[in-house]
């Protein structure tokens, strides 16, 4: 009975909770689609964006080789731009919602800790929020067109990364200013 009782509890909390269940991608993504600028609504803080004061853009372009170009910008807090330069390579080519991701140089691309996970775990029908997230849990960034998210898409997407077990109390909004997106200064 007490066997029954526990692999019956193990069971329902592998059903039930989603943090006991893996992260779980979205069924599959048009890159061509989900490539160009998408604003920053909210992220996990982490320490490659400690610098980063608001104003966060990324943009993605699909390559001739299959790989994307992966721009990260953001305004420092004395306003002037910062600029990470990555590629990505797809790992799932079912899906395309899986990809890797190197800001490293490419000289160090042979280094598995070069590369960071890239999972699209929640995407809205017209393309117009993303929800992005690692496998451990440890990051999480929900993506817009524009430079603000609200109401009923914002909640979808707070779903997606809930449902795949992300503690969405832990996200901070990201500032952004209305208008064009920061351009690099050279």
């Amino acid at each position: 009975m007490m066997l029954f009782v526990v692999t019956f509890l193990a069971a329902w909390s592998a059903a039930v909770l989603p943090s006991s269940r893996g992260v779980q991608t979205v069924a599959s993504v048009d890159l061509a689609r989900y490539a160009g600028n998408w604003f920053e609504i909210a992220r996990f803080p982490n320490r490659f964006q400690q610098r980063c004061a608001g104003e966060v853009q990324a943009s993605y372009a699909v390559r001739t080789d299959g790989r994307v170009d992966v721009i990260n910008r953001c305004a420092g807090e004395d306003g002037r731009v910062i600029e990470a330069r990555g590629v990505a390579r797809i790992v799932d080519t079912r899906t395309y919602a899986k990809l890797k991701v190197r800001f490293a140089p490419a000289l160090l691309s042979w280094l598995p800790i070069a590369w960071g996970d890239y999972w699209v775990v929640g995407l809205a029908d017209d393309y117009s929020w993303a929800v992005v997230g690692s496998p451990d849990r440890k990051y999480l960034w929900i993506l817009a067109r524009t430079t603000a998210l609200a109401g009923e898409p914002y909640a979808r997407a707070l779903a997606s990364a809930r449902d795949n077990g992300f503690a969405v109390e832990r996200l901070v909004a990201t500032r952004q200013k209305v208008g064009p997106a920061p351009t690099a200064r050279r």
